[in-house]
């Protein structure tokens, strides 16, 4: 799977190259609650067809049906929700107000250039000229916001989040798959040779040596993700008893609830990890929100449920098992 930028840029390339005429659209900017964030992206062609999305739908039907109206080379603002009455015509949520950019004169080149800058893996931000239509590009941060002012309209692109994968499983394989669309890049550390040589998934990072000395190299932050699921306890441990000292914003294992007591009794107890329990608090294990998952695919959706939910400030169900069934 890829970014859902890189699949919005993708379908608006292949219209553009075959002779269509298209739009790209873009949240610059929300106030309240609002449907999706700002940087979403949407193409939109000539007859109607949308990838991607701006809000719930309504404000998708109004831009396909007002289309002939965005012409010429200059970038149009177009904004939703400013009264009560529109917000309830739009679907947006109460008090929420909603901009976007719709931008009629693009060319394969330009949204080549974009897809190749975000397929390297990099974070930067997109600078649109808001009187010419021009494109230029600055590095950014993964903490940087996308924003408009009178001028431009600054959108950050890019993985803003790293995820590392100690276990090239068959759950790191569906985590993997489905993180990267998510914005994350992803690492994956297995220093089994069975394990590495099986591994199969576009666009992910294999990370060399024992998972120990993957943390350290990792170089963690703020929005940094760390995850273990190799089922092999030594790995496992040899990765949380470092991950645990750092400042990465997510730290979780997989294992059955009895299988996540006795990993927090190894951390606290044995001298060499050199862990305090607060340290050892930080673990989310059994990692993932309890939807009964049990197939690798369901334990990968449980994980990343919970990591999204974490990422928007949430604390939902925390997953649990029975029996002694390992589950996310």
């Amino acid at each position: 799977m890829q970014s859902l930028d890189l699949e919005v840029l993708a379908h608006m390339r292949d219209w553009l190259a075959d002779g269509r005429a298209a739009w790209l659209v873009t949240v610059t900017q929300t106030f309240g609650a609002s449907p999706r964030p700002p940087g979403s992206l949407m193409a939109m062609r000539n007859d109607g067809i949308v990838v991607g999305s701006v809000s719930g739908g309504c404000i998708e039907d109004d831009l396909v049906a007002r289309r002939a109206e965005f012409s010429g080379a200059k970038p149009v603002l177009q904004a939703y929700g400013v009264s009560a009455e529109e917000a309830r015509r739009f679907g947006l949520p109460c008090g929420g107000e909603l901009e976007v950019v719709i931008e009629p004169a693009l060319d394969v080149a330009r949204l080549d250039a974009l897809s190749q800058k975000i397929s390297a893996g990099q974070v930067f931000a997109r600078v649109v000229d808001l009187e010419s239509g021009a494109w230029s590009y600055r590095p950014a941060q993964p903490a940087d916001e996308t924003f408009r002012d009178e001028r431009q309209f600054s959108c950050v692109h890019g993985p803003r989040w790293r995820l590392l994968i100690i276990g090239a499983s068959e759950i790191a394989r569906y985590l993997a798959e489905v993180a990267a669309t998510l914005d994350f890049q992803v690492f994956v550390c297995d220093p089994r040779d069975e394990y590495r040589s099986a591994w199969r998934v576009p666009g992910t990072t294999l990370v060399d040596g024992m998972p120990d000395d993957a943390v350290l190299a990792f170089k963690t932050d703020a929005h940094t993700v760390i995850v273990t699921v190799s089922h092999d306890p030594k790995l496992d441990d040899m990765a949380l008893m470092e991950a645990l000292k750092t400042d990465a914003f997510y730290i979780g294992a997989v294992g059955s609830k009895k299988t996540s007591d006795e990993r927090r009794r190894r951390l606290r107890d044995t001298t060499d990890f050199g862990l305090s329990d607060a340290q050892v608090a930080r673990l989310h294990g059994p990692v993932g929100l309890a939807i009964g998952s049990r197939t690798p695919p369901e334990i990968a959706i449980a994980i990343l449920a919970e990591l999204v939910a974490a990422r928007n400030g949430l604390m939902l169900a925390r997953a649990t098992t029975q029996d002694g069934v390992c589950a996310a």
